[in-house]
């Protein structure tokens, strides 16, 4: 029996390598949040230019994640990394010096169409470069470090840029590290692409994305506008479409998703658990940042370096989840991993509402340790048990169910949260409020807050204790809610993935096209 090949100093340069787009990427999720006030001060976009600023980005990586990895698979994943790179870097120009709104929305979707290249290239060539298990858990817990860090790292970065540049700077970030990737990656990332995957399935790509971004643009609408038919349509209109490429894919003859591998229990089993574990870790995050910059008054910037602090204490979980990952049975990390991020919530239950910074960020802190071994230990698992051959698809569908986990998060704990600030602060607010102050105070609570600035002592006073104590309200039974889904879905991961193992299949021989290639 052949023994698993080891990687040695040049795949690990490499994986390096690899890490800049991932943490661009990943950084492009969040890096919009402080500039906002001076991209409308000097483009004066509309409000519905503003949001599709901020939402075509994701919408577009998102719908185009099945597609990109499907493609890599078949033309090279070195090849549409680099391709990937060339058009991030251009569109981080274009978007850096964008002289309106609407040229700044394309640039931005041009990001999300590079974006969607990146991020799977670098996961599928981590299992093609990491033949050993132990060193591919080890690397995939990297990678998944690098990318809540990049989506962490984000505001703060853009913080400090718009204290000293102008808001393109927060875009020209991006060149120097797109440039090095495509200077080092042809010497360093070797080349792998799947011989026998056939030709490109045009509409099936064009089916995924017509599934895909109305079902996520659907959960975002009512995440942020509460319940509409629009939006519900677009969930409906999504899973329809989602049904018919569903079937497509069991007709041709070479599909663009294995659904064979799907149904495997480690790789289906393990993609709902990663889209339950980003329903948690990003539906919650809203709470946090709200309390931190509503409640307690933080500025942006402060608000964002204290958010860092779950990160910076969580690194190096994933590292230790990989290592006891070669002693005990993945599913039963996963189940701890769970009731950690329950033990997290349970802790943000006793948020108090005059200050609780100290108890937010422990509460956070836990729950952001269990939730990333989580998803760092479903990684692996996922990529593990997918031939190298489909590693490109088998990462697009990772990413997409994290896409869609925290979608779906926003949406239903930020209803839960909503539902209990619009119930609760009403009994809270005093009487005489003119009409219109007395609906943006029951609306949210930076409306309730921004009509408290306006008023007299007393009623400003009541006004904005009202609006704080339904907040915590609404975060404690948020919390509430995600502790009891964390137990559920560490029950159900021990029931459902004890004893299911990554399978790794022969190293191809030399004359294989998977074979990497300088």
């Amino acid at each position: 029996m052949t023994s698993t090949p080891r990687a040695g100093r040049r795949e690990w340069i490499g994986f390096g390598v690899l890490m800049l787009p991932l943490l661009l990427v990943s950084m492009d999720v969040s890096v919009l949040y402080f500039a906002v006030p001076f991209i409308s001060a000097e483009l004066r976009p509309t409000g519905t230019e503003q949001l599709w600023i901020f939402d075509i980005y994701g919408f577009v990586l998102a719908g185009l994640l099945i597609t990109m990895g499907a493609l890599g698979d078949r033309i090279g994943r070195r090849r549409l990394l680099l391709c990937g790179a060339v058009a991030f870097g251009a569109a981080s120009l274009l978007a850096a010096y964008a002289d309106s709104a609407g040229t700044l929305i394309a640039a931005r979707a041009v990001l999300g169409v590079g974006g969607a290249t990146l991020m799977p290239s670098t996961l599928a060539l981590i299992r093609n470069m990491f033949h050993d298990e132990k060193q591919r858990g080890t690397a995939i817990a990297i990678w998944t470090a690098t990318l809540t860090g990049g989506i962490a790292i984000g505001p703060v970065l853009s913080g400090i840029l718009l204290e000293h540049f102008w808001w393109g700077s927060i875009f020209l970030i991006n060149l120097p590290a797109m440039v090095l990737l495509l200077l080092l990656a042809p010497v360093l990332v070797p080349e792998f692409r799947n011989p026998a995957a056939g030709r490109f399935d045009v509409l099936s790509s064009v089916l995924s994305l017509a599934a895909l971004l109305p079902v996520i643009y659907g959960v975002k609408e009512l995440a942020r506008d509460g319940w509409a038919g629009v939006p519900a349509l677009s969930i409906v209109a999504g899973l329809l479409v989602a049904v018919v490429f569903v079937r497509r894919q069991r007709r041709v003859a070479y599909p663009m998703v294995d659904l064979a591998l799907v149904r495997r229990r480690a790789v289906g089993g393990a993609l709902g658990i990663n889209l339950v574990a980003m329903f948690a870790m990003v539906g919650f995050a809203i709470f946090t940042t709200q309390h931190l910059q509503s409640v307690l008054g933080f500025s942006p910037l402060r608000a964002a370096l204290w958010s860092l602090v779950p990160s910076v204490v969580v690194g190096g979980i994933a590292p230790v989840a990989a290592a006891l990952a070669r002693r005990i049975d993945r599913a039963y990390l996963i189940g701890a991993g769970f009731v950690l991020a329950a033990v997290g919530f349970l802790v943000l239950t006793r948020v108090p509402v005059d200050d609780g910074l100290v108890t937010l960020l422990v509460g956070a802190t836990v729950y952001a340790a269990g939730l990333v071994a989580v998803m760092s230990l479903v990684t692996e698992l996922v990529l593990g048990s997918a031939p190298p051959e489909r590693a490109g698809v088998a990462s697009a569908l990772t990413e997409s169910s994290s896409e869609l986990g925290g979608a779906l998060g926003m949406a239903v704990l930020g209803s839960v949260g909503n539902a209990v600030y619009r119930r609760e602060v009403v009994d809270g607010l005093p009487g005489g409020l003119p009409a219109d102050a007395g609906a943006a105070a029951r609306e949210t609570l930076a409306g309730a807050l921004s009509v408290a600035a306006d008023l007299p002592g007393g009623a400003a006073a009541a006004v904005g204790h009202a609006a704080v104590a339904a907040f915590t309200d609404g975060l404690h039974l948020a919390a509430a809610t995600a502790g009891v889904l964390m137990l559920l879905a560490g029950v159900l991961t021990v029931a459902t993935l004890r004893g299911a193992r990554t399978t790794e299949t022969p190293t191809p021989t030399p004359d294989a096209e998977l074979t990497p290639t300088p």
